[in-house]
């Protein structure tokens, strides 16, 4: 009996684990691009996803820590704002599979995109496009821990 038992509690707990690699939480916290580029803190709103910049090469000064501003924002009155802490990502539905209807603005270029994201074997794919998902960019990414020095 004990033996059922502990195959039993193994068991669920495998799959806890694999829900929660997969389930609509899945997304939250902070992911850094593969390109290790751009990092981003997914989070939830209500019934909804957003991700805001936290780091990124093209968003901040040489410095490595300074904000850029968001001069190539269509709306003029928000053009002096920095990029660093912006939402950029709106939006984002979970359907039980993967995270839908969302926008994603590139401060970098000024432009908005539609996109999805979907999370597999622990990396989180990120599909940018234009109209319909087979014309766009996917970018990899994978959960961000901090390097301690």
């Amino acid at each position: 009996m004990r033996k059922i038992s502990f195959i039993i509690l193994l068991a669920l707990a495998f799959v806890s684990k694999t829900f929660a690699q997969t389930g609509e939480n899945a997304i939250l916290g902070v992911w850094e691009s593969d390109a290790k580029d751009v990092r981003m803190e997914f989070y939830k709103q209500g019934n909804k996803f957003y991700g805001r910049y936290l780091w990124g090469k093209t968003i901040v000064e040489n410095d490595g820590i300074t904000s850029k501003k968001d001069v190539k924002n269509p709306d003029s009155k928000l053009r002096s704002r920095n990029v660093v802490g912006i939402t950029s990502l709106t939006g984002l539905t979970w359907d039980g599979e993967e995270f839908v209807d969302g926008k994603i603005y590139n401060a970098p270029s000024g432009e908005m995109y539609d996109c999805k994201v979907w999370i597999k074997k622990d990396k989180l794919y990120l599909r940018g496009y234009m109209g319909i998902s087979m014309l766009g960019q996917t970018v990899s990414w994978h959960r961000y821990t901090a390097q301690k020095k």
